[in-house]
């Protein structure tokens, strides 16, 4: 149970909690320097959480239920405060770009429900490549509007997240449907 790999996804899940703090308050720029450090740490630990347990052939099932959470938890933590901390004109996610943040968060949810209710009937769904592409996207543009919370004086950063979260929002919508389209043929009508 207490695998390398699996002390690796709790660590993410540790510092989540670190994360929020040093993205509180937006006009402190070190403070989004260190998040953007520990958020590109926490990616290095999710790819090697999952390339040593394979590798070492400890695959487990505790790393296989909290892998996929360990992430979702650090993609609405940061959502959420990239939406919801302001400081005079540094705020990060607004306005339109809204809704790309939130078809990302529903998606998220809507796609643990269903694997869930999937779960319970004994259906697995693999994670697709194109899923896995969302989900780099995702991370990529995330770190780049920590980033650039960090660098406010470089505003190409910012549109450059702002695309890559449109990218993200996007390539969401279509693996989530992909996700429903699988579930709804084990639904009962």
């Amino acid at each position: 149970m207490l695998t390398l790999p699996n002390l690796l996804t709790l660590s993410r899940i540790v510092a989540v909690p670190l994360l929020v703090a040093l993205l509180w308050q937006p006009q402190w720029e070190a403070g989004y320097a260190l998040a953007f450090a520990l958020y590109c740490l926490m990616g290095v630990t999710d790819y090697f959480d999952g390339y040593l347990a394979r590798a070492q052939g400890t695959v487990s099932k505790l790393g296989q239920f909290l892998d996929p959470i360990a992430d979702k938890i650090m993609v609405a933590a940061v959502i959420l405060m990239l939406v919801g901390t302001r400081f005079e004109d540094r705020a990060i996610i607004t306005g339109i770009h809204l809704i790309a943040a939130m078809v990302i968060l529903l998606r998220e949810i809507m796609v643990s429900g269903l694997r869930e209710f999937l779960g319970g009937i004994q259906v697995s769904v693999p994670v697709s490549q194109l899923a896995k592409w969302k989900t780099t996207l995702q991370l990529v543009a995330l770190g780049a509007l920590i980033l650039a919370g960090a660098l406010p004086a470089m505003p190409a950063i910012k549109l450059i997240g702002l695309g890559a979260l449109w990218g993200a929002a996007a390539l969401t919508m279509v693996t989530g449907w992909d996700y429903l389209r699988i579930g709804l043929r084990h639904m009962d009508t």
